[in-house]
This record gives structure tokens, sequence and C-alpha cells, in this order.
């Protein structure tokens, strides 16, 4: 069973460029783990095409080759952050119209041209950094994702719910130092959220 995971720096996270096997020190990796302990006879072959600083645009321009070509059973979006921190300067926001065209031309590619379940994730900001500000754009990106989703997802994984949840009794940053990039903690957390999510597509798919 093919996994595919995209998205920018958070779903990199530092792997080896040469391997697209090579899960990196982020929420894939401990995804990974996790879904081969709890699926112990399942062959899976995971396959990791994050790339730091992505955007919805370079989604769209890597359809063919990073989606497509890929030809997974599951494929993992998590994509927005960069969209709003990319225009943060003077507040230059990219529009929420651009941003939903670019990812709904990705979903519905993936959608026409592929056989694989969609599992979206939501972008997240973690509280008490200098980047707080960039909850004023993020959030109607947030939204546009979660209807996004109604229309295109199989399952859909609230992140920046269950991190705000996470956080009560515990200190945010403890997630995220700089208030994006998951911490060791963070992407353990992360990670057991997405096993947890994906199984239903794993399970469906086993049941066939």
């Amino acid at each position: 069973m093919k996994i595919l995971f995209q998205g920018d720096s958070i779903t990199d996270a530092g792997r080896n460029r040469e391997d697209y096997h090579d899960l990196g020190n982020g929420y894939p990796k401990y995804a990974a783990e996790y879904i081969k302990e709890k699926y112990p006879d399942v062959d899976f072959e995971f396959i990791d095409l994050g790339i730091g600083g992505a955007q919805t645009r370079g989604l769209v321009e890597r359809l063919q080759s990073d989606f497509i070509d890929i030809d997974p059973d599951i494929v993992s979006i998590m994509i927005g952050i960069n969209d709003v921190w990319h225009y943060s300067d003077g507040k230059q926001w990219l529009s929420n119209e651009l941003f939903e065209e670019r990812y709904r031309t990705v979903l519905t590619a993936i959608k026409e041209k592929t056989h694989a379940k969609i599992l979206m994730i939501e972008p997240f900001l973690i509280p008490g950094t200098e980047k707080d500000f960039f909850r004023e754009d993020l959030d109607p990106k947030i939204l546009i994702v979660r209807k996004l989703a109604r229309e295109f997802a199989d399952v859909y994984l609230p992140t920046d719910g269950h991190l705000a949840s996470a956080y009560v009794g515990n200190d945010p940053l403890d997630f995220a130092a700089d208030g994006v990039h998951p911490t060791a903690a963070g992407a353990a957390f992360i990670g057991s959220l997405y096993c947890d999510y994906v199984s239903t597509l794993i399970d469906e798919l086993l049941d066939k």
C-alpha cells in the first residue's frame, strides 16, 4: 500500500531529497512508525515529497510528477502556512480566492487522474511567537481548507483544533518553538493523529 506525504517544510522535515522514501525527522516519520506498528502484516511504501517553502502554487506546478505519476493509494496534503508567511511583509496577503483556486486545482486533478484516497491536513499556528499576527490571514484560509475538504477529502485532520486542545495544561511552544515548525514532541503528536485518521482509509483499502 503506497502512502504519499505532500506539503511544505513541516512535511519535508530535513528529508533526503535524493531518496523519496526518506521521511526526514517530522510527522511523516512518526506516522509511518505508528502505522507499521498498528498494521505489522501490511506491506507499506511511504513516500515523502514535502518541500520546504512550498505553497499551493508549487503543488499545481508539480501535479504530474509529484502526484499523478506516483499513483499512490493514499495521499495526504498539509499546505497553507507559506501561502500566509510568504506574503506577511506589510500584510500583503495572498487573496483567499487565489488560494482556493490553486488548492482546488490540485484536489480536482487527484480525484480525476488517480485512484488515491485523500487525507487533507489543515495548516496550524502555535501561539506565543512573533508570528501570532499570521492568524488574521491563516484563519480564513483554514476555513477554505475545511470547505474544500467537504468536497474532496475522504478524511480530514483538523490539526489546528487538536493542537489547541493539546495546549491545555501544556506550553504551546513545546510543540513548535517558532510557532510553525514542530519540535520532536510536536511531530510525534501530529504523527499519532495522522495514524489515527488515516487508519480509516487503510481499513477501507484492506477490506476491498
